[in-house]
Order: C-alpha cells, then structure tokens, then sequence
C-alpha cells in the first residue's frame, strides 16, 4: 500500500512539471531529438554564461540550447525541473523499498492485553515509590568508621574447621579485595545448625591485628543525634562519622546497649542535617515492602528492596530479642543502617545476617524502631538503659503444651521458673503460670512480655492476668528496676554426676535418671532433694527427639514435683497417656518438655 500511493505521488509530480514546461515554452518545430544546425549547442552556467560544447547527443537532456536568449532561459527551466523530477522519483522510490524492508517495529503496550498494561503501570509506581523513598532518606544516611585503641582478640571460633572451607583465613588475600574484607566490622553474622540454633559469628569484631570497624548509621536528631548498632562501635577507639554529603565528624559522645545491640553517636558542629523520621514499627505487617540503605562491602549509599517476612524473631543473639525479619539485600557493612517503609519512614535497625559463607543469603534482622526509639531516649537522657523486671523463666506455648496445660497454643507466655527474691516471687506467681496479659495488653511471645515489663515505669502497679490450672486469676505486678547483672545470669551445670548415686532407665521414654547430686543442684541453684539428672538419652528415642540432653535435671512430671528416682518412676508409671510433660532445669534455665512416648 505505501508503495502504490509513492508512485502514485511521484508520477503527478512529475506530470505537474512537464506541464509546467510546456505552459512556460513556446512552441517549437520538432526536431526529433536533434539540435537544429543552425543552432550550435553550448554549456550554460549557472549565470546562464556559455562555457564549452558538449555532445549534441546530451545536449538536449541537460538543456542545452543555442545562444538565443529567449529560448536560453527557457531551456534552463525546463532542465532543472526535469533533473528535480528524476531526483525526487529516484528518492521517493528508495525510500519506499527500504521502509518495506525495515518497517517501524510496534509499542510494547500496543501489543498487551489490558490486564498486563495495568500491571506494568503497577510496577513502574512501585519503582517510582522506591526512587522517592530513597531520595528522601539518603540525606540521612552516614558511614561510620571505628578505629579501636586496643586490638581485640578473638578468643572463641564458632565455626568448625571442617565447615569453613578457608580455615579462618581471608580469602580475598592478595587481591585487591583483601585490605576491604579484613577491615569489615558492620554485619552481626550467625549460623543455623540443623537443629535450629544459632551460633554467632561478628562481623562487627574488630581486627586483632588493629583493623577497623566499619557500619552504617541514620541520623534522627538534627542536633547530630545518630541511631546505629552496638557491634559497630564497640571497642573503645576513635569513631569517625562521615556524613553523606562528605563533610568527616568524630564522635563526642558514644552510648551503647548490648542488650539490644543498640548503640548512639553524637557529633557536634555539624550544620544542615536532616534527620529521618522514625515511624510506629508495631504497625508493621508481614508482606509489607520496605528498603534496606547502607554500604555493604563499604559501597556507600547503597539501596536494596524486600519485604518484612516476619515479626517478633528471637535468634538467640541478644538479650532484649525482638526483631524484623527481612528478605531486603542485608551484607556486612549494613549494620546500623535504615530499614525504611514506603513512606519514608525508619522502622527498623539493620542489625543482622543468617549466612553460612558471610553474605546475604535473604534472611536479615532489624531491630524495630519502636525499641529502638526507647533505648535511644534513655541512653541520651540517663546514658544508660533501666529496666523493669520481672524475675521469671519463660517459654512459648507450643501446640503440644497447649493440649497439656489445656490453654491455646500462643495463647500466652509458660513460666518456667519464679527466682527467689524477686517481683514475680512477691506477687506470688508460679511454675506453670500462663501469663495472658500484662497492663491489659495480650502477651503471645516470651519476647513480647519482656517487652512490656522492662517498658514498665518503676514504682507503679500493673494488673498482671494468668491461668493457673486451667482457672484465670488477676495479680499485680509492681515494676522494680532490673538490678544490675541479673540478664546475664548464667548457670553452668556439671555433666558429670556421682556414679554411686541410684539410677534407674526408663524405656518407655528413652533416658536414664539418677539422683541429683550436690555438686549439680549447687550450680543450678536448686535443692538436692529437688528433682532428678539425666544420666543417659538412647539414640533415636523419645527423650532425644524432645532435646533431652544428660544433665539436665527433671523437676516435675506431669505437674508432680520430684525428689528422687522413685519419685520420677512413679509418676511415670501412673501417666496413662502417650505423651509425658516434663519440667527440666539446665545451664539455660528451666522449660516445660512433651516427650512423646515410642
């Protein structure tokens, strides 16, 4: 069809011209094609001068004509159309062939459904969200740098030989890449075993041979207040801030948190910041995108997008635990960074990676902003964390639990142990309480009621609800300040024991008990009259798909207390059903176990 209407086009202009000529010249005699004799054929110039002959076979074709000067102006008319004629004609015709052959290719939205349209106008503004939510908080975005005044030393390895394929040494040496990898200080790293506990391993240690740390920060105060990560600035050394627009502060004032892993930084005489806006993280939903900022592997001003894959993580890392758990590119160097809604607003502190070889593998933690926000306040106001405590050992309520104590699964928090001394002890709380609610607010999580009583103002009273052999009862909780060490307790258990003492195996479940001797009882902070130790666990029985260890001691059975082997016989003998509820007391404190007879 273009073809047809080009010629169409080229052949009425070229009628056009012709009769353009013919209208213009007067007529002549034909000659048929020839020169007359008379008329001795010249080459004209532009300025219609003569110039030399040319052939009389071409004469004609280009115009030429003889000197007369009427007929001199004419001739060169008529030759300049024609030769504009022939131009066109050829160009027109090029032009024509070479679309057919190259046709203009269609839009991409042309040829899609409407559905797929309105997708892709979907995903370009959720690029555009991205572009506009980085732009905003990037101002707030600095680097931190922490040069140790003491070398460190490592003093533990949390990762077998066998599973680090290069032995603790850097891989990177001799590369360029080498003096960036030792330098790193700005990821918490820890390890999954197939048993599902995490082992630690800091990327945020510094150097033994006197190596920086290096992290990320977001500024909240335009007064030069900074949120980052305890991992990050420990140590001791100079700490060095370096603003995204370049300008370099040291730190004034550095205060930290380690129970949270919490750390603030203050510069002075830095003029035009912009703090970020921290938002309500308890707002925040699974699913929801968020945007993770940084620089990792010391890339500065780095931006990786994802979701919140869930809420409320304990990872066995810290000992205030409640973290935002990311899909979002976190790597070493993220630490202390942004973790930003789409609204532009922080609700989290990048803080740490589950890897096996160092970088992401997808599964990241921040510690939400709402935590965040509290332990920033009082470490600027008081430069130290207090808290409200309870005095209790606590645990989740699995499904299992649940059919045994005959509450709902997460329908609460299981105390486990109530320490001597202590609000919890006062206010009469006990071993096997299910705390329901605390200050009128449900408590679900063992990480959500720690919470709520370390947030407790000291010196009031809170309405504390528990279930209590199947029966709700209200008690009242007076918050006391934590004193000072308690959160670190650490009991450490023998897992010898005094070959003398009775033992007894108990098939139907799987282990061995002996009696508990003082040397155990001691060191776990319990009476010697007061439970029994496992001794030995069979392979592949029911106390060792429960996590039975030896060592352990069993306090109750069936909500029966023990005191010696005979005890535990007994009780176990009079359990009909196929499932056992034991409360054990180890080096990490006491927890209720379903051990599910075989």
């Amino acid at each position: 069809m273009q073809d047809r209407k080009t010629r169409r086009y080229t052949h009425w202009y070229c009628v056009l011209c012709i009769g353009t000529v013919h209208a213009l010249c007067p007529k002549r005699k034909k000659h048929h094609g020839v020169i007359p004799p008379s008329s001795k054929p010249v080459r004209l110039d532009c300025f219609g001068r003569s110039r030399l002959p040319i052939p009389k076979q071409t004469a004609f074709l280009f115009g030429e004509i003889s000197m007369r000067s009427t007929e001199k102006k004419r001739s060169l008319l008529f030759g300049l159309i024609m030769t504009s004629a022939i131009g066109f004609g050829s160009g027109a015709a090029y032009m024509s062939a070479n679309a057919s052959s190259h046709p203009t290719p269609p839009k991409l939205m042309d040829t899609l459904p409407a559905e797929t349209v309105d997708a892709i106008h979907s995903a370009n503004n959720l690029s555009m969200a991205f572009r506009a939510v980085s732009e905003h908080v990037m101002p707030s975005l600095v680097a931190i740098e922490n040069r140790p005044a003491v070398a460190v030393t490592k003093t533990h390895d949390t990762i077998k030989p066998s599973s680090d394929p290069f032995h603790g040494a850097n891989p990177f040496k001799g590369t360029p890449f080498e003096d960036m990898m030792r330098d790193f200080g700005g990821m918490r790293r820890f390890e999954m075993r197939p048993d599902g506990k995490m082992i630690p391993k800091d990327f945020g240690q510094p150097s033994p041979h006197g190596g920086r740390g290096i992290g990320s920060g977001v500024v909240i105060d335009a007064s030069g207040i900074i949120l980052t990560n305890n991992h990050v600035v420990r140590g001791g050394g100079e700490v060095t801030v370096r603003l995204n627009d370049g300008r370099e502060f040291v730190a004034s004032q550095v205060w930290t948190d380690p129970d949270t892993d919490i750390a603030v930084v203050k510069i002075d005489g830095a003029t035009g910041l912009v703090p970020a806006a921290l938002g309500d993280s308890d707002t925040t939903d699974i699913g929801d995108w968020v945007i993770a900022m940084g620089q990792p592997f010391g890339l500065e001003s780095s931006v990786t997008a994802g979701i919140i894959s869930a809420k409320h993580r304990g990872i066995g890392i810290t000992a205030r635990e409640n973290f935002l758990q990311t899909d979002a590119a976190i790597n070493p160097g993220n630490s202390g960074g942004p973790l930003v809604n789409l609204n532009g607003e922080v609700i989290g502190i990048n803080t740490a990676i589950s890897s096996r070889g160092g970088g992401n593998d997808g599964i990241g933690f921040a510690v939400p902003s709402n935590l965040a926000r509290w332990v920033s306040d009082q470490l600027v106001e008081n430069g130290t964390v207090k808290r409200a405590y309870l005095g209790v050992g606590i645990q989740p309520i699995t499904q299992d639990l649940a059919g045994e104590l005959n509450v709902q699964p997460r329908g609460g928090v299981l105390v486990t142990d109530v320490y001597d001394e202590t609000p919890a002890a006062e206010m009469g709380l006990k071993s096997g309480d299910v705390i329901v609610k605390f200050d009128g607010k449900d408590v679900r999580t063992p990480q959500a009621l720690q919470l709520a009583v370390e947030r407790s103002p000291v010196g009031s009273k809170v309405p504390v609800k528990v279930v209590r052999d199947g029966e709700q009862m209200e008690l009242s909780y007076r918050g006391t300040e934590a004193k000072k060490g308690f959160f670190n307790r650490e009991h450490k258990a023998s897992e010898t024991h005094d070959q003398d003492q009775p033992s007894m195996k108990i098939g139907d479940l799987g282990l061995e008990v002996t009696s508990l001797d003082s040397a155990i009882a001691d060191s776990l902070g319990v009476s010697a009259d007061h439970g029994v130790v496992i001794s030995a666990v069979n392979e592949g029985s029911a106390a060792e798909d429960a996590g039975l260890q030896p060592g352990m001691v069993v306090t109750e059975v069936d909500r029966t207390p023990i005191a010696s082997v005979e005890d535990f016989e007994k009780a176990v003998s009079a359990d009909n059903d196929d499932k056992t509820l034991l409360l054990v007391k180890s080096e990490r404190g006491s927890r209720f176990v379903v051990v599910k007879r075989k």
